[in-house]
Protein backbone atom coordinates (compact mmCIF):
# COMPACT_ATOMS: atom_id res chain seq x y z
CA UNK A 1 0.00 0.00 0.00
CA UNK A 2 2.80 2.35 0.90
CA UNK A 3 4.52 1.62 -2.41
CA UNK A 4 1.29 2.34 -4.31
CA UNK A 5 0.87 5.67 -2.45
CA UNK A 6 4.49 6.62 -3.23
CA UNK A 7 3.93 5.82 -6.93
CA UNK A 8 0.80 8.00 -7.11
CA UNK A 9 2.57 10.87 -5.37
CA UNK A 10 5.49 10.55 -7.78
CA UNK A 11 3.18 10.51 -10.79
CA UNK A 12 1.26 13.53 -9.48
CA UNK A 13 4.48 15.46 -8.91
CA UNK A 14 5.59 14.62 -12.44
CA UNK A 15 2.29 15.77 -13.91
CA UNK A 16 2.59 19.07 -12.09
CA UNK A 17 6.24 19.54 -12.96
CA UNK A 18 5.85 18.95 -16.70
CA UNK A 19 3.63 21.98 -17.48
CA UNK A 20 5.74 24.20 -15.25
CA UNK A 21 8.92 23.15 -17.03
CA UNK A 22 7.25 23.52 -20.42
CA UNK A 23 5.98 26.98 -19.50
CA UNK A 24 9.40 28.05 -18.27
CA UNK A 25 11.02 26.85 -21.48
CA UNK A 26 8.40 28.64 -23.59
CA UNK A 27 8.82 31.85 -21.62
CA UNK A 28 12.57 31.81 -22.15
CA UNK A 29 12.33 30.64 -25.78
CA UNK A 30 14.68 32.17 -28.30
CA UNK A 31 12.99 32.08 -31.70
CA UNK A 32 15.06 31.64 -34.84
CA UNK A 33 13.78 33.39 -37.96
CA UNK A 34 15.50 32.71 -41.25
CA UNK A 35 15.66 35.54 -43.79
CA UNK A 36 16.35 34.59 -47.40
CA UNK A 37 17.42 37.72 -49.30
CA UNK A 38 17.73 37.88 -53.09
CA UNK A 39 20.20 40.76 -53.12
CA UNK A 40 22.50 42.37 -50.54
CA UNK A 41 21.97 43.51 -46.96
CA UNK A 42 22.64 47.13 -47.90
CA UNK A 43 20.48 46.93 -51.01
CA UNK A 44 17.19 46.49 -49.13
CA UNK A 45 18.30 47.78 -45.73
CA UNK A 46 15.18 49.97 -45.42
CA UNK A 47 12.85 47.02 -45.99
CA UNK A 48 14.71 44.79 -43.53
CA UNK A 49 14.67 47.51 -40.88
CA UNK A 50 10.89 47.79 -41.39
CA UNK A 51 10.58 44.05 -40.72
CA UNK A 52 12.74 44.37 -37.61
CA UNK A 53 10.65 47.32 -36.39
CA UNK A 54 7.47 45.29 -36.87
CA UNK A 55 8.92 42.42 -34.86
CA UNK A 56 10.05 44.79 -32.09
CA UNK A 57 6.53 46.22 -31.87
CA UNK A 58 5.29 42.67 -31.25
CA UNK A 59 7.75 42.05 -28.45
CA UNK A 60 10.61 40.32 -30.26
CA UNK A 61 14.05 41.62 -29.31
CA UNK A 62 17.11 40.44 -31.21
CA UNK A 63 19.68 38.95 -28.88
CA UNK A 64 17.06 38.35 -26.21
CA UNK A 65 14.19 36.24 -27.53
CA UNK A 66 14.93 36.44 -31.27
CA UNK A 67 17.76 35.53 -33.62
CA UNK A 68 17.51 36.34 -37.33
CA UNK A 69 19.61 34.11 -39.56
CA UNK A 70 20.31 36.12 -42.71
CA UNK A 71 21.31 34.53 -46.00
CA UNK A 72 22.00 36.81 -48.97
CA UNK A 73 22.19 35.73 -52.63
CA UNK A 74 23.91 39.06 -53.49
CA UNK A 75 22.02 39.42 -56.81
CA UNK A 76 22.98 35.87 -57.88
CA UNK A 77 19.55 34.27 -57.93
CA UNK A 78 20.98 30.86 -58.77
CA UNK A 79 22.37 30.75 -55.20
CA UNK A 80 18.91 30.97 -53.60
CA UNK A 81 18.15 27.20 -53.53
CA UNK A 82 21.44 26.47 -51.75
CA UNK A 83 20.85 29.26 -49.21
CA UNK A 84 17.27 28.12 -48.60
CA UNK A 85 18.52 24.58 -47.93
CA UNK A 86 21.00 26.04 -45.44
CA UNK A 87 18.20 27.68 -43.47
CA UNK A 88 16.25 24.42 -43.48
CA UNK A 89 19.28 22.58 -42.08
CA UNK A 90 19.47 25.18 -39.30
CA UNK A 91 15.89 24.22 -38.38
CA UNK A 92 14.72 27.82 -38.12
CA UNK A 93 11.17 28.32 -36.80
CA UNK A 94 10.03 30.31 -39.84
CA UNK A 95 11.55 31.63 -43.08
CA UNK A 96 10.85 35.16 -44.33
CA UNK A 97 11.64 35.85 -47.97
CA UNK A 98 10.52 37.89 -50.97
CA UNK A 99 10.13 37.74 -54.75
CA UNK A 100 12.25 35.04 -56.38
CA UNK A 101 13.29 33.73 -52.96
CA UNK A 102 9.82 32.30 -52.34
CA UNK A 103 10.14 29.54 -54.93
CA UNK A 104 13.55 28.54 -53.53
CA UNK A 105 12.20 28.40 -49.98
CA UNK A 106 9.06 26.50 -51.01
CA UNK A 107 11.16 23.97 -52.93
CA UNK A 108 13.45 23.49 -49.92
CA UNK A 109 10.78 22.66 -47.31
CA UNK A 110 7.17 21.63 -46.90
CA UNK A 111 7.28 21.69 -43.09
CA UNK A 112 8.89 25.00 -42.07
CA UNK A 113 6.47 27.93 -42.38
CA UNK A 114 7.33 30.53 -45.04
CA UNK A 115 6.26 34.18 -44.86
CA UNK A 116 6.25 36.19 -48.10
CA UNK A 117 7.24 39.79 -47.42
CA UNK A 118 6.23 40.54 -51.03
CA UNK A 119 5.03 38.39 -53.91
CA UNK A 120 3.92 39.62 -57.33
CA UNK A 121 1.01 37.16 -57.58
CA UNK A 122 1.29 34.15 -55.26
CA UNK A 123 -1.75 32.37 -56.73
CA UNK A 124 -0.63 32.63 -60.37
CA UNK A 125 2.88 31.57 -59.36
CA UNK A 126 1.58 28.53 -57.50
CA UNK A 127 2.82 29.51 -54.03
CA UNK A 128 -0.67 29.31 -52.48
CA UNK A 129 -3.95 27.67 -53.48
CA UNK A 130 -5.89 30.91 -52.98
CA UNK A 131 -5.49 34.19 -51.10
CA UNK A 132 -8.24 33.32 -48.60
CA UNK A 133 -7.06 29.74 -48.05
CA UNK A 134 -3.32 29.40 -48.78
CA UNK A 135 -3.50 25.68 -48.04
CA UNK A 136 0.20 24.92 -47.56
CA UNK A 137 3.20 26.20 -45.63
CA UNK A 138 3.28 29.63 -47.32
CA UNK A 139 1.43 32.86 -46.50
CA UNK A 140 2.17 36.59 -46.25
CA UNK A 141 1.83 39.61 -48.52
CA UNK A 142 0.88 39.88 -52.21
CA UNK A 143 1.89 43.05 -54.06
CA UNK A 144 0.04 43.29 -57.42
CA UNK A 145 3.32 43.11 -59.36
CA UNK A 146 1.92 42.60 -62.89
CA UNK A 147 -0.67 45.36 -62.49
CA UNK A 148 1.89 47.81 -61.07
CA UNK A 149 4.31 47.29 -63.94
CA UNK A 150 1.54 47.73 -66.51
CA UNK A 151 0.30 50.88 -64.77
CA UNK A 152 3.72 52.54 -65.20
CA UNK A 153 3.34 52.33 -68.96
CA UNK A 154 -0.01 54.06 -68.67
CA UNK A 155 1.47 56.84 -66.55
CA UNK A 156 4.27 57.48 -69.05
CA UNK A 157 1.76 57.66 -71.89
CA UNK A 158 -0.46 60.03 -69.89
CA UNK A 159 2.41 62.37 -69.03
CA UNK A 160 4.07 62.13 -72.44
CA UNK A 161 1.42 61.38 -75.10
CA UNK A 162 4.00 61.24 -77.93
CA UNK A 163 5.75 58.25 -76.34
CA UNK A 164 5.89 55.29 -78.74
CA UNK A 165 9.04 53.25 -78.05
CA UNK A 166 9.57 52.11 -74.46
CA UNK A 167 12.56 50.20 -73.10
CA UNK A 168 11.82 47.60 -70.41
CA UNK A 169 14.55 46.60 -67.98
CA UNK A 170 14.02 43.05 -66.68
CA UNK A 171 16.10 40.43 -64.91
CA UNK A 172 16.46 37.22 -66.98
CA UNK A 173 17.09 35.34 -63.73
CA UNK A 174 13.60 36.20 -62.47
CA UNK A 175 11.06 33.66 -63.81
CA UNK A 176 8.19 35.80 -62.51
CA UNK A 177 8.86 38.33 -65.29
CA UNK A 178 8.25 35.90 -68.15
CA UNK A 179 5.35 34.12 -66.45
CA UNK A 180 3.20 36.99 -65.24
CA UNK A 181 4.79 40.45 -65.54
CA UNK A 182 5.60 40.79 -69.24
CA UNK A 183 2.21 39.42 -70.39
CA UNK A 184 0.49 42.16 -68.33
CA UNK A 185 2.81 44.84 -69.74
CA UNK A 186 2.38 43.54 -73.28
CA UNK A 187 -1.41 43.75 -73.00
CA UNK A 188 -1.19 47.31 -71.65
CA UNK A 189 1.26 48.34 -74.39
CA UNK A 190 -1.08 47.06 -77.07
CA UNK A 191 -3.96 49.18 -75.82
CA UNK A 192 -1.68 52.22 -75.43
CA UNK A 193 -0.12 51.73 -78.89
CA UNK A 194 3.37 51.37 -77.44
CA UNK A 195 6.20 49.23 -78.76
CA UNK A 196 8.22 47.51 -76.05
CA UNK A 197 11.96 46.79 -76.24
CA UNK A 198 13.20 44.30 -73.63
CA UNK A 199 16.65 44.61 -72.06
CA UNK A 200 17.90 41.84 -69.78
CA UNK A 201 19.94 43.07 -66.81
CA UNK A 202 21.19 40.51 -64.27
CA UNK A 203 23.46 42.90 -62.36
CA UNK A 204 25.22 46.28 -62.39
CA UNK A 205 27.63 45.13 -65.09
CA UNK A 206 24.79 44.93 -67.63
CA UNK A 207 23.30 48.38 -67.09
CA UNK A 208 25.69 50.47 -69.21
CA UNK A 209 25.47 48.12 -72.21
CA UNK A 210 21.66 48.07 -71.98
CA UNK A 211 21.51 51.87 -72.17
CA UNK A 212 24.01 51.91 -75.03
CA UNK A 213 21.66 49.74 -77.08
CA UNK A 214 18.70 51.91 -76.04
CA UNK A 215 20.48 54.93 -77.54
CA UNK A 216 20.88 53.10 -80.86
CA UNK A 217 17.22 52.13 -80.89
CA UNK A 218 16.15 55.70 -80.06
CA UNK A 219 13.63 54.72 -77.41
CA UNK A 220 11.37 57.42 -75.94
CA UNK A 221 11.30 56.24 -72.31
CA UNK A 222 12.50 53.49 -69.97
CA UNK A 223 10.67 51.44 -67.33
CA UNK A 224 12.28 49.28 -64.65
CA UNK A 225 10.29 46.24 -63.61
CA UNK A 226 9.72 44.95 -60.07
CA UNK A 227 13.00 43.24 -59.25
CA UNK A 228 15.21 43.79 -56.23
CA UNK A 229 18.32 44.03 -58.45
CA UNK A 230 16.83 47.24 -59.86
CA UNK A 231 16.11 48.58 -56.37
CA UNK A 232 19.76 48.06 -55.39
CA UNK A 233 20.90 49.81 -58.59
CA UNK A 234 18.10 52.39 -58.80
CA UNK A 235 20.46 55.36 -58.50
CA UNK A 236 22.72 54.18 -61.34
CA UNK A 237 19.73 53.49 -63.61
CA UNK A 238 18.19 56.89 -62.84
CA UNK A 239 21.48 58.66 -63.66
CA UNK A 240 21.84 56.93 -67.01
CA UNK A 241 18.22 57.67 -67.92
CA UNK A 242 18.83 61.34 -67.05
CA UNK A 243 22.07 61.40 -69.05
CA UNK A 244 20.14 60.15 -72.10
CA UNK A 245 17.32 62.58 -71.28
CA UNK A 246 14.82 59.73 -71.10
CA UNK A 247 11.63 59.89 -69.03
CA UNK A 248 11.74 56.94 -66.65
CA UNK A 249 9.36 55.06 -64.38
CA UNK A 250 9.70 52.32 -61.80
CA UNK A 251 8.78 51.29 -58.23
CA UNK A 252 8.52 53.87 -55.42
CA UNK A 253 12.19 53.52 -54.44
CA UNK A 254 13.20 54.28 -58.03
CA UNK A 255 11.71 57.79 -57.92
CA UNK A 256 13.25 58.32 -54.48
CA UNK A 257 16.64 57.45 -55.98
CA UNK A 258 16.28 59.98 -58.81
CA UNK A 259 13.97 58.33 -61.33
CA UNK A 260 11.37 60.60 -62.91
CA UNK A 261 8.21 58.86 -61.75
CA UNK A 262 6.96 55.83 -59.88
CA UNK A 263 3.84 53.85 -59.20
CA UNK A 264 3.26 51.06 -56.75
CA UNK A 265 3.04 50.06 -53.12
CA UNK A 266 5.33 51.04 -50.29
CA UNK A 267 7.26 47.79 -49.91
CA UNK A 268 8.72 48.84 -46.58
CA UNK A 269 5.17 48.73 -45.22
CA UNK A 270 4.70 45.23 -46.63
CA UNK A 271 7.90 44.04 -44.95
CA UNK A 272 6.72 45.56 -41.68
CA UNK A 273 3.38 43.78 -42.01
CA UNK A 274 5.23 40.50 -42.61
CA UNK A 275 6.14 40.63 -38.90
CA UNK A 276 2.46 40.04 -38.09
CA UNK A 277 2.54 36.72 -39.94
CA UNK A 278 5.78 35.71 -38.22
CA UNK A 279 4.22 36.46 -34.84
CA UNK A 280 1.05 34.50 -35.57
CA UNK A 281 3.05 31.48 -36.74
CA UNK A 282 5.38 31.54 -33.74
CA UNK A 283 2.29 31.58 -31.53
CA UNK A 284 1.00 28.41 -33.16
CA UNK A 285 -1.03 29.47 -36.21
CA UNK A 286 -0.68 27.48 -39.42
CA UNK A 287 0.17 29.31 -42.67
CA UNK A 288 -2.61 27.35 -44.39
CA UNK A 289 -5.12 29.14 -42.14
CA UNK A 290 -3.68 32.67 -42.45
CA UNK A 291 -5.15 34.47 -45.51
CA UNK A 292 -2.67 36.22 -47.78
CA UNK A 293 -3.06 40.00 -47.49
CA UNK A 294 -3.00 42.55 -50.30
CA UNK A 295 -2.03 46.23 -50.05
CA UNK A 296 -4.83 48.76 -50.19
CA UNK A 297 -2.75 51.90 -50.81
CA UNK A 298 -0.91 52.67 -54.04
CA UNK A 299 1.18 55.75 -54.71
CA UNK A 300 1.98 57.75 -57.81
CA UNK A 301 5.19 59.70 -57.24
CA UNK A 302 6.85 62.33 -59.44
CA UNK A 303 10.39 63.59 -58.92
CA UNK A 304 10.20 67.25 -59.99
CA UNK A 305 13.89 67.73 -59.26
CA UNK A 306 14.67 65.16 -61.95
CA UNK A 307 12.10 66.70 -64.33
CA UNK A 308 13.79 70.10 -64.00
CA UNK A 309 17.22 68.60 -64.60
CA UNK A 310 15.89 66.96 -67.77
CA UNK A 311 14.16 70.12 -68.89
CA UNK A 312 10.86 68.23 -68.90
CA UNK A 313 7.55 69.86 -68.02
CA UNK A 314 5.10 67.54 -66.31
CA UNK A 315 1.51 68.57 -67.21
CA UNK A 316 -0.32 70.18 -64.31
CA UNK A 317 -3.28 67.89 -64.91
CA UNK A 318 -0.97 64.93 -64.31
CA UNK A 319 0.59 66.42 -61.17
CA UNK A 320 -2.86 66.94 -59.66
CA UNK A 321 -3.36 63.16 -59.79
CA UNK A 322 -0.08 62.29 -58.08
CA UNK A 323 0.10 61.32 -54.42
CA UNK A 324 3.58 62.67 -53.75
CA UNK A 325 5.93 65.12 -55.41
CA UNK A 326 9.68 65.08 -54.72
CA UNK A 327 11.15 68.58 -55.05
Amino acid sequence: MNNRRKLLVALGAGALAAPLTSFAQQKGKVWRVGFLGAVTASGIAGRVEALRAGLRDLGYVEGKNLVIEFRWAEEKYERLPELAAELVRLKVDVIVTHGVGILAAKSATTTISIVMATSADPVALGFVASLARPGGNVTGMASFGPEGNAKRLELLKDAFPRTRQVAILFNPGNPNYIRIVFPAMEAAAKSLKLELHQFGVKGPGDIDSAFAVMAKRRVDAVVTTEDTVFIVNAGAIAKLAAKMRLPSAGPIEFAEAGGLMAYGVNRRELFRRAAYFVDRILKGAKPADLPVEQPTRFETVVNLKTAKALGITIPQSFLLRTDRVIE
